[in-house]
């Protein structure tokens, strides 16, 4: 009941935002393919590359369906991003990673890398735009990683962070990485009481001054909504549940205003 509650929900906004919607197959790698769900407003300013925290693996089909999103932020609130102004691709794991783990284990890989220099290169030659880059909870550590990484006219024109991986015992967390090297404006967004082990809103503040090379930069925090279930999953204040039009139209503002 829940889900047809949001599906219906999820088609009563799409109304509202007056955006197209496609689903495309972007070949990134020999015999591999990036599936992308774009939806393309009236009078667009940017264009947004959305990055899904958990495993990863959306399953999407061609009409735009999702066999996974576990209410992710990013995948939620995709209308949202539209209505704001934004093209909006999120994307799904590779077609050769469409079983479990899916990017489990797998997001900081040259593979991986590959698949987003790619779509970020797609994007831009279709907007004709700057592309940012966001991600959200396990999304942070492959957005993160990819700026990193490109550098010049493969890099994303902006980071968003929300709800980062600040600690990682089994792998690499965002502090951890180079972000010295990253050279394009940065937005971190963290809610003030997520409850994630991973994401301890401590440790927050002081991620932005790692990004030693980022022309502009800001830190966003949250508080109030409501968080239901397990504190590190979507349905919590880990997700910006319940403040989502408040986050992403602060986010919105702020990078349009850091791309002039």
């Amino acid at each position: 009941m829940l889900t047809l509650l949001g599906l219906w929900m999820g088609w009563c906004h799409w109304a509202q935002a007056d955006a197209r919607q496609d689903v495309v197959d972007v070949p990134t790698r020999p015999g591999v393919t990036v599936r992308l769900l774009v939806l393309t407003p009236e009078a667009p300013k940017l264009t947004v590359l959305l990055l899904p925290g958990g495993h990863g693996g959306l399953q999407m089909g061609r009409s735009g369906s999702v066999a996974w999103d576990a209410g992710n932020f990013l995948v939620r609130t995709r209308l949202t991003w539209a209505e704001q102004g934004a093209v909006v691709a999120v994307m799904d794991a590779p077609s050769d990673r469409q079983s479990p783990p899916f990017l489990a284990g797998w997001r900081q890989t040259p593979e991986h890398l590959a698949d987003v220099r790619a779509t970020l290169a797609w994007l831009r030659r279709q907007t004709a735009q700057p592309v940012w880059l966001v991600g959200t909870s396990r999304g942070t550590q492959s957005a993160a990683f990819v700026a990193t990484e490109l550098d010049g006219p493969d890099a994303p024109d902006g980071l968003v962070l929300t709800a980062t991986i600040l600690s990682d015992a089994k792998g690499r967390a965002v502090p951890a990485m180079p972000l010295g090297r990253v050279k394009v404006p940065v937005l971190v967004v963290h809610h003030a009481q997520d409850g994630c082990s991973h994401c301890p809103p401590s440790l927050a503040p002081t991620l932005l001054d790692q990004f030693t090379q980022a022309p502009r930069k800001q830190f966003l925090v949250f508080s109030g909504g409501d968080s239901v279930g397990d504190p590190c999953e979507a349905m919590s204040h880990h997700g910006f549940r319940g403040i989502e039009g408040d986050v992403v139209g602060q986010a919105m503002a702020w990078m349009r205003g850091a791309g002039n």
